[in-house]
């Protein structure tokens, strides 16, 4: 057994427009590490938190890394003990899983380490879990592709069914996060608890059409199902500038733009890097005009998710 391991989990952009709750990819950059360590004490213990912006609590029992891991043990019976060491590389709040990164990164930390060797997708209602104390809601679709790498479909919740979807090797995301923070929960308060059944058909057309864009790399019906009628018009509103920076993006070549996650950060999706790269510039032009700063990240689809590192 390995007296430590070093796990990264990337950064997620979910919901992708029109796939609330049920959609998600991973990218390359940003993200969060974990470092696990045997103990002689039976549990969990968080033993240090570096980065962030110091609001991260220490107790396993309120920090999503503890959380899935505190699960995990729980689940299996393990009875040893266990240390984390959490490097936060990526804002709270930020739209781009935070939570989910942190909880992924440790889950597959120590079933490593303990050599419990359970399958990926066991792993992830542990990190579910830890989501649900993060924000209220055991989702999935920042937890999954974190995991496995990848878009990621949760065709649904009880059972838990999970559908990896392949991506177009031409497609790539360029992300732009400002430097504001927005509640994961408070956001979800702001969602109308029902809709129209005109809005729902848009919705389920929309939702359909995404994912037989990226079977098909149709990069026309991707750019054309990339509209969100329900979620986003509520959450703009918490958002600066965010119909600026969508236009600028369209207008840069984005085949569509929408919030990632709860936001504030915003992403757009492209065919290809260069565009990508121009989109980006154009979306974090539009806050540096209005005195926010802004942090860009351009990455095609991340097909690994977490791993660990030597």
């Amino acid at each position: 057994m390995a007296a430590s391991v070093r796990v990264y989990a990337p950064a997620t952009v979910a919901n992708v427009a029109a796939g609330f709750d049920i959609l998600g990819f991973a990218v390359h950059n940003p993200g969060d590490e974990v470092v696990a360590r045997s103990s002689a004490s039976p549990g969990v213990r968080i033993t240090a938190v570096t980065g962030g912006d110091g609001s991260i609590p220490l107790d396993p029992a309120r920090n999503t890394a503890g959380v899935s891991v505190r699960c995990l043990f729980e689940s299996t019976g393990y009875q040893g003990g266990i240390e984390l060491e959490l490097h936060k590389r990526m804002p709270s709040g930020s739209g781009l899983g935070s939570s989910a990164a942190s909880a992924v990164a440790a889950v597959v930390a120590a079933n490593e380490l303990t050599g419990l060797n359970l399958k990926r997708e066991e792993l992830l209602p542990f990190a579910m879990e830890a989501e649900r104390v993060a924000c209220g809601a055991a989702h999935a679709d920042n937890a999954a592709p974190a995991l496995l790498g990848g878009f990621v479909l949760i065709r649904s919740y009880k059972p838990l069914d999970i559908v990896r979807i392949p991506a177009p090797a031409e497609i790539f995301c360029a992300v732009v996060h400002p430097e504001l923070e927005i509640r994961t929960e408070d956001a979800r308060k702001i969602l109308r608890s029902r809709i129209t059944m005109r809005d729902a058909v848009v919705q389920w057309g929309n939702t359909a059409g995404l994912i037989a864009g990226l079977l098909k790399s149709d990069y026309a019906l991707i750019g054309r199902s990339l509209t969100d009628v329900i979620i986003e018009p509520a959450r703009a509103i918490l958002i600066p500038c965010f119909h600026q920076v969508k236009e600028a993006a369209l207008a840069a070549g984005a085949l569509g733009c929408s919030i990632s996650g709860s936001g504030p950060s915003i992403f757009a999706l492209t065919h290809g890097r260069q565009v990508a790269e121009r989109a980006g510039g154009a979306m974090s032009a539009v806050y540096r005009s209005v005195g926010i700063d802004c942090e860009t990240y351009i990455s095609d689809v991340n097909s690994t998710g977490a791993v660990a590192l030597e």
